[in-house]
């Protein structure tokens, strides 16, 4: 297929093509949200960032143990650009793959894939249910349990963290304030109706 710039409705179309489970979709775009904010932070690319965080799973349910393998192939197949492709499969680094982060935009990618997850698990059990009451504090005591959120992988968001030269606890807040905002826009532009730990 010659190569095109995709469209969200087209990126939205392909992950609900191969993901059904309601939780991957939302953490997809949790971090399609968290890409375009940090996209704006750093005046970058807004549309292609959260593209490829919207898709940067959408092998994984119908082929686990060949995850981002089957990615490439299947973006390959839809005509997405090679650096939309490399972003995505380099997300997996040191994991699924050997491809290693280069840019700012891969780099961020690889850093707040995990970081999402730990965030929701930390709403999901406070109070509300909800980030809107929650500070990088509350993340940082979960980050230390390592019993808690046992499946999210704390060396890759700290390594992440050193890629990018920031502190945890700006990592964290940045991440948090990403989620608040995408949620708040998802809801107004009625993408999808927001679980209730957002």
């Amino acid at each position: 297929m010659e190569k095109h710039t995709p469209t969200r409705e087209e990126a939205l179309a392909l992950l609900e093509n191969f993901t059904r489970t309601g939780a991957l979709i939302n953490h997809a775009k949790a971090v399609e949200g968290v890409m375009r904010y940090m996209a704006r932070k750093h005046g970058e690319d807004e549309e292609k960032w959260g593209l490829i965080g919207l898709v940067h799973d959408i092998d994984y349910e119908i082929f686990p143990e060949e995850h981002c393998t089957k990615t490439k192939e299947i973006l390959e197949e839809y005509g997405w650009p090679e650096e939309y492709i490399r972003a995505v499969v380099s997300h997996g680094w040191g994991i699924c793959t050997d491809v290693k982060p280069q840019n700012l935009l891969e780099k961020t990618l690889y850093t707040i894939d995990e970081l999402t997850g730990l965030v929701t698990a930390c709403a999901l059990v406070r109070p509300s249910k909800s980030v809107n009451d929650m500070k990088a504090k509350s993340v940082m005591k979960k980050w230390k349990q390592p019993s808690f959120a046992a499946g999210v992988n704390r060396e890759v968001i700290a390594q992440g963290a050193e890629m990018l030269e920031i502190e945890l606890k700006d990592l964290f807040t940045d991440v948090i304030m990403d989620i608040k905002y995408f949620v708040r826009v998802l809801s107004f532009l009625k993408y999808f109706n927001p679980p209730v730990y957002f």
